[in-house]
């Protein structure tokens, strides 16, 4: 907002930052003013490699949550296995634990690098809370806590 590059839509109206000098409300909805290009490869990390596998473990195939997820190599780094979406998958704590250091165990499915469009269609499958009523508008979902 103070470099120009956002406009806000809609503003919290109970929301307030405040310093010494100055207060203002907090933006509930922004819109960037110019197009941000979409890149052509998405960054690894363990999120992007949890949100791929759909928070499922590529061993047993139990889901799990986001905080009990583990990342496991299937070549271990002990055993050259490099960090990357070729060779990590989600894990819950029991696989990761009794695979270890064992390279024969394989997952369910071999592991890959995902385009963007794939993991937005993941992150779309997955449950998600609005923060503020006005998203429902822009998200194109109907609002189910309306009173």
């Amino acid at each position: 907002m103070y470099l120009g590059k956002t406009s806000v839509i809609e503003w919290h109206n109970d929301w307030y930052v405040r310093a010494s000098t100055w207060e203002t409300k907090v933006p509930a909805v922004m819109m960037l003013n110019k197009y941000e290009k979409i890149r052509n490869t998405v960054r690894f990390s363990k999120n992007n490699v949890l949100l791929r596998d759909g928070y499922i473990c590529q061993y047993c195939g139990v889901r799990i949550s986001k905080k009990i997820a583990t990342l496991d190599h299937v070549l271990p780094s002990s055993l050259g296995g490099k960090t990357s979406f070729e060779n990590c998958v989600c894990a819950c704590i029991v696989c990761n634990g009794k695979k270890g250091n064992d390279a024969r165990i394989k997952p369910k499915r071999k592991p890959g690098r995902p385009t963007y469009y794939q993991l937005v269609d993941q992150r779309k499958k997955l449950p998600f809370e609005i923060a503020h009523t006005s998203w429902y508008d822009y998200l194109g979902i109907e609002n189910t806590h309306a009173t």
